[in-house]
């Protein structure tokens, strides 16, 4: 299903976040300072603002409380970005994540009820983008521009059907090298290896191809 997402902040980590969920097919909403970062994106989003998003007015402008997911992605100003959550659970946002700039950041943010903190060194843009956008993928590990490894919790679409009955190389253009069964790793599973509700499928290909697998028989 199509959902609406506002990212707030253009820098590096908010672009790349923005990227993803666009080429995911989500609504994106962006808002930044910077008129001329927000160009750069006008073309590739829904709706592109420049405005101040510690401005509670704005926000409310804006509409931000009936986005399905916001990331806070501003820079290195970590008084903005916490009032900023601050704001944003005030306003009734339901989902929030934010990027944090160290621990001393991360714990501030944990206790004014931000749902999720990331700290961009240590998680892909990509990564977090497809993690909030389905229950279902669990990890995200770039093998190159085009091509990732993937870990998706299968969902009950694929519960007692084979790989092969699926088609998954044809149909997909992806590989599943292994399945987490439980305690239970199944490597290079044969194609008459029945897939279960929640077994964890550890699966490489183009990202595009990815993409599609879990549009089409994850959600």
């Amino acid at each position: 299903m199509k959902r609406a997402f506002a990212v707030i902040g253009l820098g590096r980590f908010g672009g790349s976040i923005c990227r993803e969920l666009t080429e995911l097919g989500m609504d994106v909403m962006v808002i930044d300072k910077s008129e001329e970062k927000v160009n750069e994106y006008a073309n590739l989003v829904s709706h592109a603002v420049v405005g101040n998003a510690v401005d509670e007015t704005v926000l409310k402008s804006l509409g931000i409380r009936n986005f399905d997911h916001v990331i806070v992605a501003i820079g290195e100003d970590i008084q903005a970005s916490i009032l900023t959550t601050l704001m944003l659970k005030e306003l009734g946002v339901k989902n929030i994540t934010v990027k944090a700039q160290n621990d001393y950041h991360e714990k501030v943010l944990s206790k004014i009820g931000a749902d999720a903190v990331v700290h961009p060194e240590r998680d892909m843009g990509k990564r977090i983008a497809h993690n909030i956008v389905s229950n279902n993928v669990l990890d995200y590990l770039e093998l190159s521009d085009e091509h990732s490894i993937v870990e998706i919790k299968a969902s009950h679409k694929l519960d007692g059907r084979s790989i092969i009955d699926l088609d998954i190389r044809a149909r997909y253009g992806i590989t599943i090298v292994a399945i987490k069964r439980d305690k239970e790793i199944i490597v290079s599973p044969q194609a008459s290896e029945p897939i279960r509700e929640k077994d964890i499928l550890i699966v490489i290909g183009a990202d595009s191809d990815i993409n599609r697998f879990e549009k089409k028989v994850m959600s």
